[in-house]
């Protein structure tokens, strides 16, 4: 399997000022039990969607980029609760802080996290809410973030991490780089402990 690369990306960008924002609100375990065929982008902070919800704005319309406040993704380690952003059509969040586990799944399913200092995250937020349905550009290669004014943030971020999102490779992708080395180990041990294979008779 593999993801959709990450190389550059420009994209309208919402912002969410929600500090410690866990993974049961980005989705609610209830939803847990449904396939991803179902798409978990329609239960994208489902209990959250009051009046006014910055995602149900019009003018955020298309946003790939969430930007949001400190230690988003705390909480449980569901993997799920990526699927529903990038089933959303997000595949980058800004933030000040990650919660660990979400950022390593994120990760894994093509979705960038981008980790600024606080302050740079609030101005920025300012201007998404200033100007809604601004545009931000974020190059990975260059480990860069345009924000709408033209002002360029640079992050940093883990090289085997940026080298998958660039690539597009998840760990299925990852292992089958090693196809020949596999197959060759299996000739091997099928010769070594023949006993191991099942009898075709």
């Amino acid at each position: 399997m593999s993801m959709d690369p990450f190389v550059t990306l420009t994209a309208p960008a919402v912002p969410l000022d929600i500090a410690n924002i866990d993974t049961d609100q980005l989705l609610p375990a209830r939803f847990l039990k449904k396939p991803r065929s179902a798409g978990y982008g329609n239960f994208l902070f489902h209990d959250e969607r009051k009046p006014g919800f910055p995602l149900d704005v019009p003018a955020y319309t298309g946003a790939a980029v969430l930007v949001t406040d400190r230690n988003f993704g705390c909480g449980s380690s569901r993997e799920g609760a990526v699927y529903a952003l990038v089933d959303a059509g997000f595949r980058c969040v800004v933030a000040p802080s990650f919660g660990d586990i979400f950022a390593a799944n994120a990760a894994k399913n093509g979705l960038l996290t981008v980790t600024l200092p606080e302050d740079a995250v609030a101005a920025l937020r300012r201007q998404l809410q200033e100007t809604p349905g601004a545009t931000v550009t974020v190059d990975l290669p260059a480990q860069t973030l345009t924000a709408p004014d033209g002002g360029a943030l640079s992050f940093a971020i883990d090289p085997f991490k940026k080298e998958c999102l660039i690539e597009g490779l998840d760990d299925v992708a990852l292992t089958l780089r090693h196809q020949d080395a596999i197959d060759a180990f299996d000739r091997a041990d099928v010769t070594a402990r023949p006993w191991l294979v099942p009898d075709a008779r």
